[in-house]
């Protein structure tokens, strides 16, 4: 399994990180909304509709998916707002995961609550990722927040792998622990303090800190965005939301995290810009 991973992980490595540098932004934008698309797809296996008889309402959920975010470029200018609606939920996300399962389970939320629930994370996750790289230096601001998740992740394996013992959300993710979520905390913060202060251009100490401070929040969130697509998962009886990325299961579960952080960025570096 970890092979696979690992094999999958540097197949897409040059093909993510060369669009985030290279691509022209309407194209690198059409790049994150298929990506978004493909989750979104998996995501409506979660709402319940993954049978075969659900199949012309799961195209309808795309198509919808597909004109918001059409809608999203065309009104581009005034996303800061949703993208912080979007980083409004993950705060409450943040309240919700320690309730599970008796909160849902008392009041499961049906296919229309997931569908609306989704439509907050696709369209200002994708425009927040690409009006980022719009900013000066916005290639290695792009790269810096994708390397900040996947530091996040790597932390956190190879310290709950090494270390772990105290489970982290037992009912949620049982293979996650508070040793490896520290793990994961502690790569971004030595990450934050090199590539982050490139990345921003970041000048004196008090701008370091506050770098140091924010990409931490940013990390520790992007674990409630992991346990939360975890917490919707086993909610529906679903292991994997899909079966795209060879040794990592579906799309989704690959770009968990990403759905708080891009946003939560986007909005700091549209405040410090």
């Amino acid at each position: 399994m970890l092979l696979q991973r690992v094999i999958t992980a540097l197949a897409l490595l040059p093909l993510v990180l060369g669009a985030a540098w290279y691509a022209p932004l309407p194209w690198l934008y059409g790049l994150l909304a298929v990506a978004a698309l493909l989750a979104a797809w998996e995501w409506t296996t979660l709402m319940g509709w993954g049978e075969p008889a659900m199949r012309g309402r799961r195209h309808a959920y795309l198509v919808a998916c597909a004109a918001v975010m059409g809608l999203g470029w065309l009104l581009r200018g005034y996303w800061p707002w949703f993208a912080g609606l979007a980083v409004a939920w993950w705060l409450l996300a943040s309240f919700v995961l320690p309730g599970f399962p008796a909160n849902l389970e008392r009041l499961k939320p049906g296919a229309l609550s997931l569908g609306l629930l989704g439509q907050v994370w696709w369209a200002p996750t994708v425009l927040s990722l690409v009006m980022l790289r719009a900013m000066p230096d916005g290639g290695l601001r792009l790269i810096y927040v994708l390397s900040l998740v996947w530091a996040a992740d790597v932390g956190a394996y190879l310290a709950g792998r090494n270390f772990g013992r105290h489970k982290l959300a037992p009912n949620i993710s049982p293979g996650k622990t508070r040793e490896g979520a520290l793990g994961g905390l502690l790569l971004c913060a030595a990450w934050a303090l090199t590539a982050g202060s490139l990345a921003f251009k970041v000048i004196g100490l008090h701008q370091l800190l506050l770098l140091l401070a924010l990409s931490l929040l940013a990390a520790a969130l992007s674990i409630v965005g992991d346990l939360s697509i975890s917490m919707f998962k086993r909610l529906s009886g679903v292991k994997d939301s899909g079966t795209l990325l060879p040794g990592h299961g579906g799309l989704l579960d690959r770009i968990d995290a990403l759905l708080f952080v891009g946003p939560w960025i986007y909005l700091w570096a549209t405040w410090v810009q």
